[in-house]
């Protein structure tokens, strides 16, 4: 039977959210948003609707006895959420930020304990992928309390967890074994613009029919805290009724919320120093901290002109003492506006900075902060072999991909006045394609950008039940796994590749299927390679046809080569059979299955990037 919860969970770079469907609760049942249990100020429970993405790591003196007990834990040794965003803002060496960034940062071990990034020896360290289970495990117990005993462990439930569609395979799989460490074993992951699109489906009901029509071409424009995300989603037509079609995902930006905050941080660190202070790098992270408070009450009220920004003082006269300056609407716009989405045209390209020989290790940001530049090289610069999945992307005479709407998520694009700057660059460079702006009627309402992914990741585990609009990616080619015939050696020639059909075209994702009445030989306990092969042509092979002749019309990719090992079988070759999956994420998983069932091994591929 299927679980009665359905969970979505978006892991966000400052901010984590939930939200669940109680599957028994009728046939259209209701998403919900819960409020997430947290320390809000020492001693004191409060329940707001996001989980801040921090952790603070107190030292002795930090806390009094009993001050970060939580509902289900009464001694717990690290703070999550909001009062550790707060006591974070007042001593940074203390404080784990952008643990998703980190997640997804190759030039790290991301399983290493290495944050608080540069943190004195004094302070304890945990590694991205403990500090992302640490918010896993949080939300995982806070659910638990909000929805009582009588419905069990979250870990009993369908659970779907929110990734950027840009995540690397390595950082999908970090975020999984995030997942495992926080109990949660058997969670899936979904993409994060994805998971905007259906929270607006789930949203409209049956009306998204009336927002849209066939040949549309609906821009997801994602800035979130960390990261900034670009998906386009095609309106087509299957059976006589519209269907829904990604067709494309941008490159993995490592720019978002957090650039824009130092920015900031960096406007005021001017102003203080022109009046004579010198701000220290410990500072600094004060001053980040503390301009996104200051940002975003400005964004909030548009009747403020100014906010205080303030910073403990460290000179001899000012021990104990603040130093202070104002964040101003004026620097908003300057800094924010003009600074990271100024007005382009769409054949501008981001730049690539000038590196210096020798750099301070860290987070790989952006060389290039103008968003609007980074989203004319998406629409620009997209491959024109869209129609291998049966849909030709609208387009301007300049060849730009020419989007019909657009919908906004993230939590950065909760400001109006980037919203309107975003909007104001796409319909300068359709009116200069010939093409009419998008208008109020290009904009599809977005229900709720704090909650959006976490509601949409929830109505996704929905339809995989067959319960509401699924948005189709299937495969848009047919895939093989090459097989090496048996046969006697011949002197100077390989023996002959055989190419057994794993993907067969179209294959949705989300789904798996099992190679029927076949076993094959695996090479264990030694190097070997795996060879991969794709088809644009032979669209009528099933899964388990097996290509002897293939030399015209499949071609093959790199190998992939590994080891795989099982205890005291070196050198050896064992008879399993294969079970491919297509991962919500674009990845193509062949599992080897040995004939007991007690070994399994897994080749993962993606094949999104190798159209």
């Amino acid at each position: 039977m299927d679980p009665r919860f359905i969970v979505g969970i978006d892991l966000g770079t400052t901010n984590c959210a939930l939200a669940d469907i109680d599957a028994e609760a009728g046939d259209q049942p209701p998403v919900t948003v819960h409020g997430i249990a947290q320390l809000v100020n020492p001693g004191e429970i409060g329940e707001p609707e996001l989980l801040p993405s921090f952790l603070f790591l107190p030292g002795p003196q930090d806390f009094a006895a009993g001050a970060t007990a939580l509902p289900w834990d009464e001694n717990a040794d690290v703070v999550a959420g909001e009062l550790a965003r707060k006591r974070g803002a007042e001593n940074p060496s203390r404080l784990v930020s952008s643990a998703k960034s980190w997640l997804s940062h190759p030039g790290v071990d991301r399983t290493d304990a290495i944050l608080p990034w540069q943190a004195t020896e004094d302070v304890p360290r945990l590694s991205p992928v403990s500090a992302s289970a640490r918010y896993l495990g949080h939300l995982a117990r806070a659910w638990e309390h909000a929805r009582g005993a009588e419905t069990g462990p979250l870990a009993d439930q369908e659970v779907l967890v929110t990734v950027p569609a840009s995540f690397d395979e390595e950082a999908r799989e970090l975020t999984l074994r995030a997942a495992r460490e926080a109990g949660l074993a058997g969670v899936r992951l979904l993409e994060e613009p994805q998971a905007a699109f259906y929270a607006w489906l789930a949203a409209q009901g049956d009306a998204w029919r009336e927002r849209v029509k066939v040949g549309d071409l609906i821009l997801v424009c994602d800035v979130g805290g960390g990261t900034t995300d670009f998906s386009l989603i095609a309106v087509g037509e299957q059976d006589g009724s519209l269907a829904l079609r990604r067709v494309a995902v941008g490159e993995h930006i490592l720019l978002g919320g957090d650039n824009m905050d130092l920015a900031l941080a960096r406007r005021v660190q001017q102003k203080l120093e022109a009046a004579g202070h010198r701000i220290d790098g410990w500072q600094l992270q004060q001053l980040w901290h503390q301009c996104r408070n200051a940002k975003e009450q400005l964004f909030e009220d548009d009747a403020l002109e100014a906010q205080p920004v303030t910073v403990l003082g460290r000179g001899s006269r000012l021990i104990g003492g603040v130093v202070s300056a104002d964040l101003t609407r004026a620097d908003i716009r300057e800094v924010l506006v003009d600074g990271f989405f100024p007005q382009v045209g769409a054949a501008e390209r981001p730049q690539r900075a000038r590196r210096v020989g020798l750099q301070e290790l860290g987070l790989p940001y952006a060389a290039d902060a103008a968003i609007t530049k980074h989203l004319a090289r998406f629409l620009g610069d997209l491959a024109t072999d869209s129609a291998e999945q049966g849909v030709r992307l609208r387009r301007g005479k300049s060849g730009l991909a020419a989007p019909t709407h657009i919908l906004w998520n993230g939590g950065v694009m909760k400001a109006i006045a980037l919203r309107q700057r975003v909007q104001h660059a796409l319909d300068t460079w359709l009116a200069a394609d010939g093409l009419p702006p998008l208008g109020d009627a290009g904009v599809l309402d977005a229900p709720d950008l704090d909650h959006a992914v976490a509601r949409g990741a929830a109505y996704y585990g929905l339809t995989r039940r067959g319960r509401g609009v699924r948005i189709r990616g299937g495969s848009p080619r047919t895939y093989y796994i090459g097989i090496e015939t048996a046969m006697p050696a011949v002197p100077g020639l390989e023996a002959p590749l055989k190419a057994l059909c794993v993907v067969p075209f179209g294959m949705e994702e989300g789904t798996e299927a099992a190679i029927p009445a076949r076993e094959f030989g695996l090479v264990v306990g030694e190097p070997a390679e795996f060879r991969f092969l794709s088809s644009t042509s032979r669209k009528q092979d099933v899964i388990g046809t097996l290509v002897e002749d293939w030399d015209t019309e499949i071609e093959e990719h790199h190998p992939l080569e590994v080891t795989l090992t099982l205890p005291g079988r070196e050198h050896t070759v064992l008879p399993v059979r294969l079970e491919s999956r297509v991962t919500e994420l674009g990845t193509l998983e062949l599992w080897l299955v040995a004939r007991d069932d007690a070994h399994r091994w897994k080749l993962e591929w993606n094949i999104r990037e190798r159209k």
